[in-house]
């Protein structure tokens, strides 16, 4: 059967096809749209800073790369912010280091032949910091970049960071490859103390263990601006803002193929933009996150107010992604004018959480991105991820709206399956062409999905 003569619809486990579809179309109550984007952007200022410059060499930083410049590095951070504010300059050169902490009112700007080489040995993210690793909160190696109760901080310039995981260093911990130790005895005893409420303080992990940092992690900071530099090869997730507020990720470049290595992690996080970067990496390109199951639930913090546009996307498990630990929920996303292009990339927009993780997911905004090649399923929205419907916490997801999206390739065009006691509701798409996919629709405990205009492999689905 040729892939334009093959719509497939399901519904609670019924197969329709033809006039069934078309009838379905019509079903739907029409919700009244909240755009609220426009309102979004005015919440976001990117910070200032005073005209005021330290240059690390000055510090004695080693622009060879040889000598570790941690200190260096650290001494003109410390400065700036003593002195209340100013640019932290790392001039033309390479320069090797350890773990960083970003302070108030402090621009880290990296020279566009600067090159930061982040140093191979855990002892140097030392001492233990309090982070986040896959949304439970510990003490853990410091993530390459840090920042705790800061405001104002940003990483700016034309530069490179270089987190220098590969497949000696941090990225075997995932599966214990190349006769190192694997992260899942730790991550699960990180796991259980959550779910039995051991006191942060208690969760010590670090020198010993095997759990591994993310590259940029502002946690519980204001104002904050990533612009312009690159940023490769991290331990695990690249940049990931925690409990932070007023976030701006621009013009960045995110590169990296290691496992979890997703690009930018927002976690619990409000008022955020990310724009005019460019991801190619091991896992999703952008994941919106709010803690997992029962340590999502104790904080309580939802990710909302998020603004995706105009960035382009290549290798990685989801372009926007909402999930997995997503227990806190999340609401109002709006992702527009991205264009996504890799057969490696397996979804557009995927949406994913079960019984266990919980969290109400609403008020999702897709418009007028371009798919120009993908593997899997263009629009997702899985309940049954890892667990499935293993838990008490029913998980709510409803207000998605998809309107003019054009892409071609992929397996499903729109895959929803979700529990008959928890269906997708207010599900809405609109103006959207889909080509090439070997199954149009196949959607499983939504209710009244309202299609407008939607063309998948050449047929109209809607009157």
């Amino acid at each position: 059967m040729s892939k334009k003569r093959n719509l497939m619809y399901v519904t609670a486990g019924t197969v329709l096809t033809g006039i069934g579809l078309a009838r379905l179309a019509k079903q739907g109550k029409k919700d009244k749209e909240t755009n609220g984007i426009d309102h979004v952007l005015k919440q976001i200022k990117a910070p200032k800073f005073p005209d005021r410059e330290f240059n690390v060499i000055h510090y004695g930083a080693d622009n060879k790369g040889i000598e570790l410049s941690t200190n260096a590095i650290q001494s003109a951070i410390d400065d700036a912010h003593r002195l209340k504010g100013g640019r932290v300059l790392i001039p033309e050169g390479t320069f090797l280091t350890g773990a960083l902490e970003l302070k108030s009112n402090v621009e880290l700007h990296l020279h566009e032949n600067a090159y930061v080489s982040f140093s191979q040995d855990t002892r140097d993210y030392l001492p233990l910091v309090l982070t986040r690793y896959e949304g439970i909160e510990l003490y853990n190696y410091s993530p390459l970049i840090y920042a705790h109760h800061a405001e104002n901080i940003a990483i700016t310039g034309a530069g490179t960071l270089d987190g220098r995981g590969d497949e000696h260093h941090w990225w075997p911990w995932k599966y214990g490859t190349n006769g190192q130790p694997s992260q899942d005895r730790d991550r699960q005893l990180l796991f259980e103390m959550a779910e039995k409420r051991i006191p942060v303080e208690e969760r010590v992990f670090g020198e010993g263990h095997y759990l591994r940092s993310s590259f940029i992690q502002p946690y519980n900071c204001q104002n904050i601006l990533i612009e312009g530099v690159t940023v490769k090869d991290s331990p695990m997730w690249q940049v990931h803002p925690v409990l932070s507020e007023n976030v701006i990720v621009r013009g960045v470049n995110i590169i990296g193929h290691g496992p979890n290595t997703d690009g930018v992690n927002p976690e619990s996080c409000r008022h955020v933009l990310i724009e005019d970067c460019y991801f190619d990496n091991g896992d999703d390109c952008i994941a919106i996150k709010s803690g997992r199951n029962e340590d999502g639930r104790r904080i309580g913090v939802p990710s909302e107010n998020i603004v995706i546009r105009r960035n382009t996307m290549r290798d990685g498990h989801g372009g926007v992604t909402i999930g997995s630990e997503i227990s806190g929920g999340v609401k109002y996303v709006y992702a527009e004018d991205n264009v996504m292009d890799s057969p490696n990339l397996d979804r557009a927009l995927r949406i994913k959480t079960n019984s266990v993780r919980g969290g109400t997911i609403e008020h999702i905004y897709f418009k007028n991105n371009l798919v120009k090649s993908l593997k899997h399923e263009v629009v997702c929205i899985d309940m049954m991820y890892e667990e499935g419907d293993a838990g008490p916490h029913r998980p709510v997801v409803r207000h998605i709206e998809v309107e003019g999206l054009k892409s071609s390739g992929g397996r499903y065009g729109v895959k929803i399956a979700a529990y008959s006691h928890s269906p997708v509701t207010h599900f809405k798409m609109k103006d959207c062409v889909i080509d090439d996919v070997t199954y149009p629709l196949s959607l499983e405990h939504a209710v009244s999905p309202l299609f407008q205009k939607v063309v998948i492999n050449g047929e109209h689905i809607n009157q």
